[in-house]
């Protein structure tokens, strides 16, 4: 098995295998636009499910309990506060989180009591406390802040380091599909928005960014001089430089989602909800989300840029119609690779090495 996928991969990096993941970029574009319409939706209904961090209000943990009976915690509550409906989680195998609206410091005092005499602990097991939703605030206003600043330095880093402003224009739509996707999941799940998970998704902007960083750097070294030959296109040279990335993106990906997943599981059904739990599922979910993209849709929008340069739309014409006419047997004086007949977006005849075409057919009669 390990060396049937070590033999993929190496056919992958020759060419001798190669899937048209570029010539097949609007069925990926569509794909990309309907789960981003989808998510958007969930992001307005039924919306976030934001923490006590953001919308303010108290909370009470009940330590060293024998139950975690959410009715009990409820009855506590409505006994003090009637109109109040808490949130009522667990923390572990032995505690319970209650969570209220602002509460006066009466009701904080009777809802102790109540909490108290509820589960049966005695006053040191009943902790609460009060969060302002001004600290929710500050702490938004904050990540958008670094997630502006963090975009302008990659798009300016990305123009510098290719010389290319359509990669940094291409990687930052990607990371956009990304961010959507995966706060699209946590509306649909309706798990609580912490800071934690604010944290899990400014962490996944890295991640996806360094994987689509790792592929433009081989298009780029696969289309040095691509106008300088006419055996392959710009787009099947960068659709070669996919393939060739195609493994290591997995592996990656693979190494990466593994212990995060671990972490998913003990913090979702072992530790109950808290911050290993928030930050993991925004970390699993824009992990696999950023693989996807920058396979499937960050390179292949590359080239759709790349295509309204009107050299390099000139050069592709030229080379499919030096290829149409090697094809029709009319071999001129210049050596015609036989690569795939391919539109021009198709990928490189399996047996190619970056561009490099296949040796020309000989004529009847000749040695």
């Amino acid at each position: 098995m390990a060396v049937g996928f070590a033999q993929w991969g190496n056919d992958l990096h020759t060419g001798r295998k190669s899937y048209n993941i570029v010539g097949q970029r609007r069925k990926f574009y569509l794909v990309s636009i309907v789960l981003s319409v989808v998510f958007i939706v969930l992001l307005f209904k039924p919306g976030f499910n934001l923490g006590i961090e953001f919308r303010g209000g108290s909370e009470f943990t009940v330590s060293g309990v024998t139950t975690q009976s959410q009715q009990l915690a409820e009855e506590a509550v409505a006994s003090v506060a009637p109109d109040e409906v808490p949130r009522v989680s667990s923390v572990g195998s032995n505690a319970v989180r209650v969570q209220t609206a602002q509460l006066t410091a009466d009701q904080v005092t009777a809802v102790r009591d109540a909490l108290m005499k509820s589960f049966d602990v005695g006053e040191d097991k009943v902790t609460s406390s009060f969060v302002g939703p001004s600290w929710g605030k500050d702490v938004s206003q904050k990540a958008i802040t670094g997630l502006v600043v963090f975009l302008i330095l990659v798009g300016l880093v990305m123009t510098a380091y290719f010389r290319a402003w359509r990669m940094a224009v291409a990687a930052l739509i990607a990371l956009f599909h990304d961010l959507i996707i995966t706060a699209g999941v946590y509306a649909l799940i309706g798990w609580e928005v912490t800071p934690a998970t604010v944290i899990g998704f400014l962490t996944i902007l890295g991640y996806s960014i360094y994987d689509t960083v790792v592929v433009f750097d081989k298009v780029r070294e696969n289309t040095d001089g691509v106008l300088a030959q006419t055996r392959s296109t710009y787009a099947e040279r960068a659709n070669l430089a996919v393939n060739q990335t195609l493994v290591r993106s997995i592996n990656t990906s693979v190494v990466a989602l593994l212990p995060v997943a671990s972490i998913l599981f003990i913090g979702a059904f072992i530790l109950g909800a808290g911050t290993l739990r928030d930050i993991s599922l925004a970390l699993f979910v824009g992990m696999a989300v950023g693989t996807y993209s920058s396979i499937f849709l960050a390179t292949p929008l590359e080239v759709t840029l790349r295509y309204r340069e009107p050299a390099i739309k000139a050069h592709a014409t030229k080379v499919l119609a030096a290829r149409a006419k090697a094809a029709s047997g009319a071999v001129d004086g210049e050596s015609v690779g036989e690569t795939s007949s391919l539109a021009f977006t198709g990928a490189l005849k399996p047996g190619s090495h970056q561009g490099n075409a296949a040796q020309p057919r000989k004529r009847k009669g000749t040695k």
